[in-house]
């Protein structure tokens, strides 16, 4: 993390298709094009399960009708047969899609994401219906619909909005994209950082258009931003960078609650404690400062021998829970666990002197208890799997949480949680993955004496699953932003401390024996 200044997170489909539209005069068009060939699932479609895949497979299939009206096809090897068959099966996997059959996850600006695709891409099949050449294949192709329960009003505002060049929103800079023509060198856009807009590839791509020789400065930045963006995994690129502040925060503050603590460069710690301002701490530049970064951060400089005044929080108070951000639609369950954890952090450690400190510790308590499903889980708008909620929850309840409901609530958690344990010690929302098996030990070893009898044998069949698995590769996408992404140092970090959390966990071998040698981190 200390050498890396960007972080790292996984390419997304949604944020490279818009490249290959937006920007195919920067380096590794090429390669952006076969990343969304070679991503296509055997139905068609791209991205993840149930609704994660509209996005995706509506960004990847407008990217390769724009790479073939534009000819790319002539200078991309054996290319034109190819993308052929990717927009068609695509088309298919669309027109199954869209009539109200899936639901739409709760990603960041879905409803506006979407129904600028969805223009989009009729734009593209009124112009074959016209005769456009070449292309005839598609012209009896029927405009798609939007999906039920979205329409374009959303869009057309902010459209306007963009137009008049005044300055726009921080969180919407993020999907400038959206904002079509009217997003080329808007006025209202200031770059940040490293030449970026919202630390997002397309939206700097959207506000940038062509470059032209002997622009100004700020066009040079954004220019070196994307093609840093697009050296750094050979032409795909992801949704959101540079992410170090999450990374960093999310990371260490996992390892160091796990009781994992390893030496932290200094300067990675000052620049943790300098990226909280009056207003708190943001992802990354471009992105607004928001609670749950925030909060993380507190958390782990805190943990680390850094505490720093939580009082850039309490803009984020609503009176009964705390926002992500001024103006957000919704609530999350997991941002609220991570304000917890800083307050209730600062409560115990000498924040007594504060008295908004126990009142709002409890207030999150009983806020949190009360939005525990039937089941026993949590679910929340920034991950799409249930354990990473549990978790986030349970931990902040167990370390933090004042009330006598406690026991009970988590004991529910954890019952939740052994139910679901799959055969072979896995755990996970579409099928077994390190990254949820992970999530679930900490909830189970968090319960202690609250969880169900059987938890020491889940244990240890989580710790041999855990140990039979090496990386990531293959691992689903889980975390939400326009697309699923995964944050890799931050998932290696939850499964290097699920490993070291189960390490007194018998692991059984073929022939009944116990062994307790299995490396612990090795994966990570």
């Amino acid at each position: 993390m200390a050498r890396d200044p960007a972080g790292h997170a996984s390419p997304s489909v949604y944020e490279t298709g818009r490249l290959v539209s937006l920007a195919p005069w920067l380096i590794h068009h090429a390669e952006r094009v076969e990343h969304l060939l070679a991503a296509q699932r055997p139905d068609g479609a791209w991205g993840g399960p149930e609704g994660y895949a509209l996005a995706p497979t509506l960004s990847a299939v407008e990217a390769l009708l724009t790479a073939l009206r534009r000819g790319d096809a002539a200078w991309l090897p054996d290319a034109g047969g190819r993308l052929f068959r990717a927009v068609d099966g695509g088309l298919r996997a669309l027109y199954g899609r869209l009539p109200g059959r899936v639901a739409l996850p709760d990603l960041p600006a879905t409803d506006l994401t979407v129904p600028a695709l969805v223009e989009a891409v009729n734009g593209h099949l009124d112009a074959l219906r016209a005769g456009d050449s070449g292309l005839a294949g598609w012209r009896g192709a029927r405009p798609l619909p939007l999906p039920a329960g979205l329409d374009g009003a959303r869009l057309d505002r902010v459209r306007a909005l963009v137009a008049t060049g005044r300055p726009l929103p921080e969180k919407l800079l993020h999907a400038l994209e959206v904002g079509g023509a009217a997003a080329r060198r808007a006025g209202g856009v200031v770059l940040a950082g490293p030449g970026t807009v919202g630390a997002s590839p397309a939206a700097t791509a959207a506000w940038l258009g062509v470059p032209e020789a002997g622009a100004a400065s700020g066009v040079a930045a954004a220019v070196t931003y994307l093609e840093d963006v697009a050296r750094r995994q050979g032409g795909p690129v992801p949704c959101a960078t540079p992410i170090a502040v999450f990374e960093r925060a999310w990371t260490l503050s996992i390892l160091s609650r796990a009781g994992l603590a390893p030496p932290v460069p200094p300067r990675l710690l000052a620049g943790l404690g300098a990226a909280i301002g009056p207003v708190g701490a943001a992802t990354g530049p471009g992105l607004p400062a928001d609670a749950d970064t925030t909060s993380v951060t507190l958390y782990a400089l805190a943990r680390l021998g850094r505490p720093v005044d939580p009082s850039p929080l309490w803009r984020y108070d609503t009176g009964e829970h705390f926002c992500t951000w001024q103006g957000e639609d919704g609530e999350s369950v997991t941002t609220n666990a991570h304000v917890l954890d800083a307050f209730g952090w600062h409560l115990t450690h000498g924040g007594g002197a504060d008295p908004r400190l126990d009142p709002v510790v409890r207030r999150l308590t009983h806020w949190l208890v009360d939005r525990q499903l039937p089941d026993g889980a949590w679910r929340d708008r920034w991950h799409a799997s249930p354990y990473y909620a549990t978790s986030c929850v349970v931990l902040a309840l167990t370390g933090h949480g004042l009330g006598s409901q406690l026991a009970g609530t988590v004991a529910r958690a954890a019952g939740w949680v052994l139910a679901g344990q799959r055969a072979d010690g896995s755990w996970g929302r579409w099928g077994g993955t390190v990254e949820e098996t992970a999530y679930a030990v900490q909830v189970l070893r968090a319960a202690g004496t609250a969880a169900p009898a059987d938890t020491g044998p889940a244990l240890a069949r989580a710790r041999r699953y855990l140990s039979t698995m090496e990386g990531l590769d293959g691992e689903p996408a889980l975390w939400h932003d326009k697309d699923l992404y995964r944050p890799a140092v931050i998932v290696g970090a939850a499964v290097a401390a699920a490993r070291h959390l189960v390490r007194d966990h018998a692991v059984g071998t073929a022939d009944g024996t116990e062994s307790r040698t299995t490396p612990l981190i090795s994966a990570a």
